[in-house]
């Protein structure tokens, strides 16, 4: 095992702290906003009259939206800092959802989810790297609680949403989320931590780095991606078509899973601490493996529900522990490590929804869940890669 500096450094600050405080915050605007727009697709669809496969096409182009803008987020990070990149994104983020509520041409409501896919992820990659600061700066691990705060906000937002939208209509909401995403940001803003851009480290030519760490560790973040995104998509149609679970049971798969990740979000910090990154990420991605398994060779819907929040204990701190790598390589701007992993990460995301479905017609659900674990062994045959994450408190 690869011993963790932060179990054992003495210079250490509180458990919370001003910056931290901010860019908790700042993780937490942004899942509002995202959990927001999922009980908006509706009505946005109805009033622009897509049809399914139209939809699919839009909600494409807010993918590709942030594909395409963060790395230019990783390379303004090297170049002046992961505060300002933050801020800025943020207060340009903030009115968009507004803007696609008021989008009435199919074309203005392509531009605007283009806008929000674009700002979500350059803020994401900017927050990371100033969550990667922090933990420099306090001298201990803060991602995964970061990354929990992004759950509760996405939790919070899709959850006010529908009964806003139920309240007071479609605009009330928008204005209302508007609001409040304006007040986190306010409050988040003088508490962001200043950090400066490392003229000594490594700045790639076209941004892109050219040693294979980086693209290893956005290897093993896709990996780890790849299960969160089928349990999101398929789960509750495997429980429902393959399994017989009702309707109401069907939607406990990945609620369970849900519930399981953002309780050992909040808690894989101290886990870290104690363990090291590595030996956390070997022992989640073991639970994960058998968490999938359970799921896909179950039974019945009970046992496959016990697997899914198995595997949510599981790959809770397998992609923090992954951006903590990517922020702590030696020699490389963080912005710049941390803007291949978040792209290569997401991309999964994008992805694999369409690929497996695309398997489970020829095979059924069951053996994807079945093989999915697969990719889960890959990165624990890795994970003595991401000894970088311990580095915060090396700097």
């Amino acid at each position: 095992m690869t011993g963790s500096p932060m179990s054992v450094s003495t210079a250490r600050t509180p458990y919370m702290t001003k910056n931290r405080f901010g860019v908790s915050l700042l993780f937490l605007m942004n899942g509002f906003m995202m959990g927001s727009w999922a009980p908006m697709i509706p009505e946005f669809a109805k009033r622009l009259s897509l049809s399914e496969a139209e939809l699919g096409l839009v909600i494409l182009v807010f993918g590709l939206g942030s594909l395409s803008c963060m790395p230019v987020a990783g390379s303004q990070i090297a170049r002046i800092g992961s505060r300002s990149v933050t801020l800025f994104c943020a207060a340009i983020f903030v009115p968009t959802l507004l803007l696609i509520t008021l989008s009435n041409t199919v074309w203005a409501g392509v531009i605007t989810v283009f806008l929000f896919g674009g700002l979500t992820g350059a803020m994401d990659v900017a927050m990371n790297a100033n969550a990667v600061a922090v933990e420099r700066g306090m001298r201990r691990a803060i991602m995964s609680s970061c990354h929990a705060f992004w759950s509760l906000g996405g939790l919070i937002g899709a959850g006010l949403g529908g009964l806003l939208i139920t309240k007071i209509g479609i605009y009330g909401h928008a204005v209302a989320l508007t609001i409040i995403a304006a007040a986190l940001l306010a409050v988040a803003w003088p508490r962001v931590m200043v950090d400066r851009p490392h003229p000594e480290e490594e700045r790639p030519k076209g941004g892109l780095p050219l040693t294979p760490l980086p693209w290893i560790i956005g290897l093993m973040a896709l990996f780890s991606m790849v299960p969160e995104g089928a349990v999101l998509d398929w789960g509750a149609l495997y429980l429902r078509n393959e399994l017989g679970a009702s309707v109401a049971v069907s939607g406990f798969a990945f609620a369970a899973f849900s519930l399981t990740m953002a309780v050992m979000r909040f808690a894989g910090d101290l886990v870290r601490e104690r363990l090291g990154a590595v030996r956390t990420l070997q022992v989640c991605s073991a639970l994960s493996i058998v968490g999938l398994l359970i799921a896909g060779a179950a039974g019945n819907a009970f046992i496959a529900i016990i697997g899914f929040a198995i595997a949510g204990i599981g790959i809770s701190n397998m992609v923090p522990i992954a951006f903590s790598a990517a922020g702590n390589m030696p020699g490389l701007a963080p912005g710049i490590g941390l803007s291949v992993v978040t792209t290569m990460g997401y991309s999964g995301i994008l992805v694999a929804p369409s690929a497996i479905g695309f398997i489970a017609e020829h095979t059924g659900l069951a053996t994807v869940f079945l093989f999915i674990p697969l990719l889960h062994v890959v990165v624990l045959l890795l994970s003595r890669l991401a000894r970088h994450a311990d580095g915060a408190s090396g700097h």
